[in-house]
């Protein structure tokens, strides 16, 4: 027996279509089992499709799943950009903060409702920092990004960075450069398995926009994204990197920027990343963002 299924197509931290970072979202999931998911995922084909369920239990308001492609991940930023947009819309909400399950435990996310339409907050997971990556390894992804050590920015180390989903971080100096990578995906691929680790974040402070201060390109190639547009399990991370190695000027007990990405591939987005701060240490990253629908329809499973 088949039933249909709503799905919407999501572009999100942009509000026009066909820019941003497109996600699936299946805003009535219950019933669907992991095999179910993945096909839609898969079907999609976006780098995350999320599911939202009713919650099971008072610990809640919901419960969110992320799936790629080819495998579920623990969080997503943009798919939950996407994911409580879509809520909002259904629900007709004003402004309020739902307590989601996901893989990395409950989070809120915050619905702002501004002149009828809505922007969302994350507050994504805790933050961990690994040691820097050794020079055979360091190397070795430098090499697949096809990055010389002159394009490297010396005040970055290249690091494992997490907030619920790791990306490494290397910075470099010029975004020309960064415009312009071509990476060796393979070689990357084969890297992640080492380090556990399947995302490179590649980001530079060059920028011609006063309120732009980063700009980044991201690569997954080990769990089937060759590049993802604008990354929120990317930048904001990023945010709390930057405050650990006083890479920017940062003052009180926040620290708040601006990160575009996804220009090399005509998919721009930025995202509002902030990042709460404890004796000078960062603590908490939330990150807010735009979206826009470009389709709903009905599918049979």
């Amino acid at each position: 027996m088949t039933k249909k299924i709503l799905v919407y197509q999501v572009d999100s931290f942009t509000k026009q279509r066909f820019k941003g970072n497109p996600a699936g979202v299946v805003p009535y999931a219950d019933g669907l089992g992991e095999e179910q998911m993945q096909f839609i995922a898969r079907e999609m084909n976006n780098s995350e499709t999320s599911f939202l369920f009713s919650p099971g239990d008072k610990s809640c308001d919901g419960v969110i799943r992320y799936f790629t492609p080819r495998k579920e991940v623990p969080t997503c930023g943009h798919a939950t950009i996407a994911a409580m947009y879509v809520k909002a819309i259904e629900e007709n909400l004003n402004s309020a903060v739902y307590r989601y399950k996901t893989k990395i435990g409950v989070l809120p996310f915050e619905i702002i409702k501004t002149n009828g339409d809505y922007k969302i907050t994350m507050t994504q997971g805790s933050i961990d920092f690994e040691e820097p990556l050794t020079y055979k390894m360091k190397s070795r992804i430098t090499d697949a990004l096809n990055l010389s050590k002159g394009d490297l920015d010396e005040r970055c180390p290249v690091q494992i960075v997490s907030t619920g989903h790791s990306k490494v971080m290397i910075g470099i100096k010029r975004r020309s450069v960064l415009n312009g990578l071509n990476p060796n995906f393979f070689e990357l691929a084969q890297s992640s398995k080492e380090i556990n680790c399947n995302g490179y974040f590649v980001f530079t402070f060059e920028s011609d926009s006063p309120n732009i201060l980063t700009h980044g390109r991201m690569f997954a190639p080990a769990i089937g994204i060759n590049e993802d547009p604008v990354t929120g399990n990317a930048n904001g991370p990023l945010g709390a990197y930057i405050v650990k190695h006083k890479l920017a000027e940062i003052k009180g007990d926040e620290f708040s920027f601006i990160g575009r990405q996804g220009e090399a591939i005509n998919r721009p987005g930025d995202i509002e990343v902030s990042v709460k701060i404890v004796n000078d240490k960062p603590i908490l990253v939330r990150i807010s963002g735009n979206a826009v629908v470009v389709f709903k329809t009905e599918i049979e499973v």
